[in-house]
């Protein structure tokens, strides 16, 4: 199939269009059903007889096009409405029955906050010829009324809030919030990539309009993305100066699957300057080794790395609840624990070249010995909990 894109380097256009060569190129096989050839990249700076020739050979539009925030306001008319009448004229004129979707705005709605809105006025007007067109000549349409996006490139200090302060605070520069308690409807660059690719595979969501709600509807004149997230202002900054603030207290948020989180840090990682890109945690170092603390997920534990000289023994100690599990990534070793009730030992030898999870039993002393005398043993750690000096859980104990 050829697929013309318009807006191309805008920032739906951008996600799409990488998503697209994926599928083309092999390296994505979620979506066997899809099956890219050429791909007609249309943008401003592309010439008339590109968008004409597109016009007469592709299997598939999305148009993206348009102007949200011009210097001119003439341009919302010009960019929006009339390109979209222009591209669908030449369509018909090529005699191309493809399907084509419209990127359009909850703006469009003209109600509540949006009501006279020159903006979504030129977004339904563009609707409106997008629907006269399905009617006059029976092609298929998806026009989907989008809320605030983000995502990856979306571009800060231009439409999108959540982008500014992602940029901001990644770059350490100051946001203003006048009302933190300020609630928006935000859909995840993601998912609306996965419900425009569902588009080629024959499968829409549709629905009307209450005002500004979408209501599922099978006969609907709109399509829907189903997974959007409200959250406040507050709750956005909340999380991004948490996340700023990884480097430092190595505490990394809770991300659930799916989660309005998950994304956002998703989202905040892609505007790290190159300065914040790395960083190095304390490293606790004395004459048998090493131990440095990576990561604590909240609700999920702690990852620190251990690193023994040669022949060095290290722990022999013991835990009432905390439990952990030791991967050996270089080196040679031996990890024994002991029941302090039956006295059952137990031993595992361990070695980089085969790593093994080893689980460290509460109520067992354990140590892990390295057995080179010329190397260091290597050890990837993960317990159940962070640790806590004023509770420690950690008694020493001879296995």
């Amino acid at each position: 199939m050829d697929i013309l894109i318009t807006g191309a380097k805008g920032f739906v256009g951008t996600n799409l269009t990488w998503a697209l060569k994926n599928i083309r190129d092999g390296f994505d096989r979620t979506r066997p059903g899809i099956r890219v050839e050429n791909l007609y990249l249309y943008d401003k700076d592309s010439s008339p007889e590109e968008l004409v020739s597109a016009c007469r050979n592709c299997g598939f539009v999305f148009d993206l096009a348009g102007a949200n925030r011009p210097e001119d306001p003439s341009d919302f008319e010009k960019d929006n409405r009339a390109f979209t009448g222009s591209l669908l004229s030449l369509l018909e004129r090529e005699g191309n029955r493809c399907p084509v979707m419209l990127a359009s705005s909850i703006q469009a709605s003209l109600t509540g906050r949006y009501a006279g809105s020159v903006y979504g006025a030129s977004k339904l007007a563009a609707e409106e010829e997008t629907f006269r067109y399905a009617e006059r000549t029976g092609n298929e349409v998806f026009v989907f009324r989008f809320p605030n996006l983000f995502g990856k490139w979306c571009r800060p200090n231009y439409n999108s809030a959540v982008a500014t302060f992602c940029h901001n605070i990644a770059n350490g520069i100051p946001i203003r919030i006048d009302n933190p308690d300020t609630e928006l409807e935000l859909l995840y660059i993601d998912d609306l990539i996965s419900s425009m690719l569902d588009l080629l595979e024959g499968k829409a969501e549709r629905c009307g309009y209450a005002g500004t709600e979408p209501v599922p509807d099978p006969e609907g004149r709109y399509c829907r993305v189903p997974v959007t997230h409200r959250v406040t202002l507050g709750h956005i900054a909340d999380c991004l100066y948490r996340f700023a603030d990884f480097p430092d207290t190595l505490r990394m948020p809770a991300i659930p699957e799916a989660s309005f989180e998950k994304k956002l840090f998703s989202m905040f990682m892609s505007y790290l300057p190159e300065s914040r890109v790395s960083f190095r945690p304390e490293k606790k170092s004395d004459s048998r080794g090493s131990f440095t603390e990576l990561l604590k997920q909240e609700g999920g534990g702690q990852f620190s790395v251990n690193v023994s000289g040669p022949g060095i023994t290290k722990g022999m100690h013991w835990h009432n609840s905390k439990w952990e599990i030791f991967i050996v990534v270089s080196g040679r070793g031996l990890i024994r624990q002991r029941d302090l009730f039956s006295g059952r030992i137990v031993e595992t030898y361990v070695s980089g070249e085969e790593p093994e999870e080893v689980m460290i039993l509460p109520g067992y002393t354990h140590e892990i010995v390295n057995l080179s005398e010329t190397e260091n043993l290597v050890t990837i750690m993960w317990a159940n909990e962070h640790f806590d000096p004023g509770k420690p859980d950690t008694f020493r104990e001879e296995v």
